[in-house]
């Protein structure tokens, strides 16, 4: 039987007065080191995670509830999606580099250096829907063997990347970060936000036609322990994001306007389910889980 805890949502404006879902929180496993990168696989009902300190990726079967290893040594991946062919993207700590799952199981680098660099530690990742993968690149893989490889940065800077998806090119789109690392699309895809987790901030960027970004001014700002980390958005624009204990909801006007409470720090989150209303949750130990009345974004492949 599957463990729980009670759900405590905090209403903080009234916009989130109508949010609910389950009256517990399901615990659909537990004894991970540092639970990351949640990605539900639509067609095979399915969740893949990280446990980054173990070199690990964990799978856990929807029909079944089953929880097994999906994939080890993993190169200490850390952020995970889809793209528009339901491949897995991936962003490795150890191998610095962004990979893609083939169907067949195979392993194409779609980017492992800028400019003859090699990267940080890519950290997150997110496609749009012409099939660009835009990820971010802070140290902390490099900072020491517990994520990754202790070594030095061979990049000035921790930026955000696009990758071409013709040309493979990869450019930095944007460069005045000090940690970047969760990023989330905007309904219409025109504004890209990112979390700056040891600035506290959330930014959000204008989108160009040519892939450029613009403006970068800040969404949000932490409080105390709020430190920004995974995002993702729901069909009405709203942005949720895993911060200190619990998933943060912000109103696309930026108010803060809720807020789920968890008893340990989270990472972060992806809808998933028959209906995307399943929240997801990696938060330090465990995977968390409940069934809402919010219905997650629509997938890159649906039609915008």
């Amino acid at each position: 039987m599957t463990d729980t805890i009670p759900t405590e949502f905090e209403v903080l404006d009234e916009r989130f007065a109508g949010i609910g879902g389950d009256k517990r929180v399901e615990i659909l496993h537990t004894g991970t080191r540092w639970a990351e990168g949640p990605v539900y696989f639509p067609a095979g009902r399915f969740l893949v995670w990280s446990d980054i300190p173990n070199e690990r990726m964990l799978r856990w079967d929807e029909m079944t509830g089953a929880v097994g290893p999906f994939r080890q040594p993993s190169g200490y991946t850390n952020g995970n999606t889809l793209d528009r062919e339901g491949r897995l993207i991936s962003c490795e700590h150890g191998n610095r580099r962004v990979t893609r799952t083939e169907h067949d199981g195979s392993i194409t680098v779609i980017a492992d250096r800028w400019q003859g660099k090699r990267f940080n530690s890519p950290n997150d990742v997110v496609v749009r829907s012409d099939g660009s993968i835009w990820f971010t690149d802070p140290p902390y893989g490099l900072l020491s063997d517990y994520e990754g490889y202790a070594a030095e940065q061979e990049i000035d800077g921790c930026h955000v990347y696009r990758a071409d998806p013709v040309t493979g090119e990869v450019r930095i789109v944007a460069d005045d970060f000090v940690r970047p690392n969760g990023l989330a699309f905007s309904l219409d895809e025109r504004l890209l936000y990112v979390a700056d987790t040891q600035a506290g901030l959330l930014r959000v960027f204008e989108v160009g036609d040519d892939g450029t970004l613009g403006g970068g001014k800040t969404f949000a700002e932490g409080r105390d322990q709020d430190h920004y980390d995974g995002l993702r958005l729901d069909d009405t624009g709203r942005i949720w994001t895993a911060a200190g204990k619990g998933v943060l909801c912000y109103d696309p006007d930026g108010t803060l306007i809720g807020r789920l409470k968890l008893p340990e720090s989270t990472a972060n989150l992806v809808f998933g389910g028959l209906k995307r209303n399943r929240m997801f949750i990696t938060a330090t130990t465990s995977l968390y889980s409940l069934l809402t009345n919010v219905t997650g974004a629509p997938p890159v492949w649906a039609a915008r």
